[in-house]
C-alpha cells in the first residue's frame, strides 16, 4: 500500500462542468486520493485548507474566476441556539439517536433514494443504485460514523435520518446527511446540524464542519444562520464571518 504524505501527494483538475449552485457558471475541482496509513493525517491537512471528503478521494473547488464557494465551520464552543433552533430541537425530543460504524442497509438506502427523488429530483445522485451506496459510505480511508435518528414512540423505531460524518482530531465533519421527506415539517437537516454541535461539545471538541456555504445559492444559504461561523481563507486560514 502506497503510504501517501503531504510531500509525494498529486493533485489533479477535473474538466470544467455546469456549476450545481450558481446558474451560468462552470465548475472546476482540485483533488487527491487518500490513502496509505497517513491518510487521516492528510486527511485533516486538507481539510483545514478548505477541503472536503467525498469516499476515498478529496477535494476543493479550483473555478476560474469564482470564489463562491467557502468552506466554513461551526465554532461550537460559543454557538448558542436561538429560539427557531430550541423549538427545532423541542419538536424532535422524540428521537432517538445511535452512532453506528459506517456498513450500509436496505433500510438506510430506502431512505436515501425517497429523500433524493423528493429533494434532488433529476440531480445525478438520483440514480445511484444500492452498490453505489455501500461505496458511498463504506469507501472511507479516514475515521466515519453513520448517526442514525429513530423514532422512539414508533412500533419499529422507525428510521427517519441518517448522517455520515468524518471524526476529527478537533471535531466532527457532516459529510452527507439525509432525512424522510414525510417529516420535513419537523425540520430534520436543521436537527442533524444541532445534533452534531451537541456531540462536539459533549466531546470536548471545538468544530463542526459543514462543507461548503454558497451565499448567494438557495439551496446552500441556510448555513450562514449557524453562529459563529468561521471561514477557511486560504493562506491566512480560518476567520470568523463578521455577524
Amino acid at each position: 500500500m502506497t503510504d501517501q504524505t503531504p510531500e509525494t501527494t498529486q493533485l489533479f483538475l477535473t474538466a470544467a462542468m455546469p456549476c450545481p449552485y450558481l446558474p451560468g457558471r462552470m465548475e472546476r475541482k482540485l483533488f487527491t486520493h487518500l490513502s496509505g496509513r497517513r491518510a487521516s493525517m492528510l486527511h485533516q491537512l486538507l481539510s483545514d485548507n478548505g477541503f472536503r471528503r467525498s469516499q476515498n478521494l478529496i477535494y476543493r473547488p479550483a473555478c476560474e474566476g469564482c470564489n463562491a464557494c467557502q468552506s466554513v465551520r461551526i465554532v461550537t464552543r460559543e454557538f448558542t441556539a436561538s429560539r427557531r433552533f430550541r423549538r427545532v430541537q423541542r419538536s424532535n425530543d422524540d428521537i432517538g439517536i445511535a452512532v453506528r460504524p459506517t456498513a450500509a442497509t436496505l433500510e438506510q438506502y430506502d431512505l436515501f433514494k425517497r429523500y433524493l427523488e423528493a429533494r434532488h429530483d433529476g440531480g445525478g445522485m438520483t440514480q445511484m443504485s444500492y452498490q453505489d451506496y455501500e461505496y458511498m459510505v463504506e469507501d472511507t480511508p479516514v475515521q466515519s460514523v453513520l448517526v442514525e435518528y429513530r423514532l422512539r414512540d414508533t412500533p419499529d423505531q422507525k428510521l427517519v435520518a441518517v448522517a455520515l460524518t468524518d471524526v476529527m482530531p478537533d471535531g466532527l465533519s457532516m459529510v452527507y446527511s439525509f432525512y424522510d421527506p414525510d417529516f420535513a415539517h419537523r425540520s430534520l437537516g436543521t436537527f442533524l446540524i444541532l445534533d452534531h454541535i451537541a456531540q462536539v461539545r459533549s466531546a470536548g471538541l471545538s468544530y463542526v464542519y459543514l462543507g461548503y456555504w454558497v451565499p448567494d445559492s438557495p439551496k446552500m444559504a441556510y448555513k450562514g444562520d449557524y453562529r459563529p461561523l468561521e471561514v477557511q481563507c486560504g493562506p491566512q486560514g480560518w476567520k470568523r464571518l463578521a455577524e
